[in-house]
């Protein structure tokens, strides 16, 4: 468990770079046997247990980072500064736990109590109801197949195998975002999940598979009528048979298809020594061996183990998104919801403006995911198609975090005049009805550290998304933050020059003006730096 809460966390920090938060991840082990034990009803003692260490372990943090009288004489802070923490739920985290965490917050004083947690029943953005993980993965699937198969998913006809059944948060919501977007140009070919798995070379019904998210089913409840007449159509339940469980734990290994879209699962199912089973041959001299898919994107976290994804890389050219770029949407809306508590104190102002908002949101997600997932292809072809996109999506999030963390210091040099001149990079990056509606009174509801943080990491990732990696990792690490600087001062000035050119120049030929606009926009401000 210490393994995979540090793997978690590594790759929440690599998927946070787009924020103003860094990453983390706490696991708790709870040990019921005694308690369970001493009942007759182990559910109720287990459920007790994992409440009560929820309550637990929310107390211990507010010891850490409220400064009241009573903390100030009980913790030693090496620190010394004020510390701003935000939880997110996961497993065994229930709406219940959430209301008690934000209601604890505001009785320990915490200076912000609803934005203390995320996910919050009524003035929260629920990840699974609005499938926020989804639409960031299938972002990143719609761009890797264009890129690395040459398919255009809006004319062409794709298949694709998945992990994580139909009740399931980002299975489930993938599945509807496919029929959705692509309709009967898309083929799910098979899905597995804790239940069994179903598989049809056809592809499987769209509309059942839709009818069991809607139902919240597992994928052993799909309708056998339904499936198509070739004698490969199947239903395996786990409950039936051994070999139903084999089939199960081996589908997203057997079956052939464009993509593998891992929306859940056990971490590191595919590892340095079963890595081989995903390939259907071995391969023979200078050419690669045959993958039963050329494409990989991770929707669940650490389904494929670092040294699997460099040997699918090596041995058969299997392209995989890594989790820390495809699932990121889910970190970016509790971003985003951590703004709104702040902003939006009031929560039924919020829950009233709440449509707006998440539609937003989403916009604002699927932008930042497509502006990562088109930078991964481009460094990928500078790097002359040699280098797998695990480690190059790992150098993107390095280099952002980098910069922003060289940013994050050189603010504190400015003075707050030179500060509120960089604020509309932060409200640039808000969903606009939550900075109309309150951007004005951000120095009075925001932490100073976090508007830093949110200034930082905004200029940090328009830079690296825009420019690439290597201009900003050429930069002397003491001198990347000015630079970044100037820069944002350099696109302000191209701005205005393209728009005196739109405005100005009504005797130039329309497609002359076009030209020079495109090469101003591309490439003015780096020009400009004379670098």
């Amino acid at each position: 468990q210490f393994d995979e809460s540090y793997g978690l966390a590594f790759a929440q920090q690599l998927k946070n770079k787009d924020i103003p938060e860094g990453g983390s991840k706490a696991v708790c082990l709870i040990d019921t046997v005694d308690l369970a034990n001493a009942t007759n009803d182990t559910e109720d003692a287990r459920n007790f247990a994992v409440r009560k260490s929820v309550k637990a372990f929310t107390d211990t943090i507010l010891d850490l980072v409220v400064s009241t009288d009573e903390t100030k004489s009980t913790i030693v802070d090496y620190w010394g500064q004020p510390e701003v923490l935000y939880l997110g739920p996961d497993e065994q985290v229930i709406p219940e736990d959430i209301n008690w965490i934000i209601s604890r917050a505001a009785e320990r004083e915490y200076p912000t109590p609803p934005a203390f947690m995320s996910s919050k029943p009524k003035a929260g953005i629920n990840h699974k109801e609005y499938g926020v993980t989804s639409e960031g993965v299938n972002v990143y699937l719609d761009v890797a197949l264009r890129e690395t198969l040459n398919i255009n998913p809006d004319e062409d006809t794709f298949t694709i195998k998945m992990t994580g059944g139909p009740d399931g948060d980002v299975g489930g919501n993938e599945i509807k975002i496919l029929a959705r977007e692509y309709g009967d140009r898309c083929k799910i070919v098979g899905v597995a999940d804790h239940s069994g798995c179903a598989e049809d070379p056809n592809g499987l019904d769209q509309d059942e598979l839709v009818r069991l998210v809607d139902s919240s089913l597992p994928i052993v409840h799909f309708d056998l009528s339904k499936l198509s007449a070739d004698p490969a159509s199947i239903v395996h339940d786990v409950q039936d048979s051994e070999e139903a469980v084999k089939a199960r734990n081996t589908m997203h290994n057997r079956l052939v298809a464009d993509a593998f879209v891992p929306c859940g699962g056990r971490p590191n199912t595919i590892d340095k020594t079963n890595y081989k089973n995903f390939l259907l041959s071995e391969g023979v001299g200078d050419n690669l061996a045959t993958p039963s898919s050329r494409l990989i994107v991770e929707g669940a976290n650490l389904f494929v183990t670092n040294e699997a994804r460099q040997a699918l890389w090596d041995e058969a050219g299997v392209s995989i998104v890594k989790d820390s770029s495809a699932n990121k949407g889910g970190v970016i809306t509790s971003s985003y919801e951590i703004c709104a508590a702040m902003l939006i104190p009031d929560q039924d102002d919020f829950f009233a403006n709440k449509d707006a908002i998440v539609s937003e949101v989403l916009a604002k997600l699927r932008g930042l995911a497509k502006l990562e997932a088109e930078l991964l292809f481009r460094e990928q072809k500078a790097y002359g198609n040699t280098v797998a996109l695990p480690k190059i999506s790992q150098i993107i999030s390095n280099s952002i975090n980098t910069a922003t963390d060289a940013l994050t210091e050189a603010l504190d040099a400015l003075s707050d005049s030179e500060r509120n001149d960089l604020l509309p990079l932060f409200r640039a990056h808000l969903p606009p009805t939550m900075a109309d509606m309150s951007f004005d009174k951000v120095h009075e509801r925001v932490p100073a550290q976090y508007i830093k943080n949110a200034i930082a990491s905004c200029l940090a990732s328009k830079l690296v998304y825009k420019e690439g990696t290597k201009f900003v990792d050429s930069q002397p690490r003491e001198q990347l933050a000015q630079m970044a600087l100037k820069y944002i001062q350099k696109e302000r000035e191209i701005a205005v020059l393209m728009k005196s050119i739109e405005e100005d120049a009504p005797n130039m030929p329309d497609d002359e003006k076009q030209h020079i606009l495109r090469l101003l926009e591309a490439g003015g401000a780096r020009t400009a730096l004379n670098f």
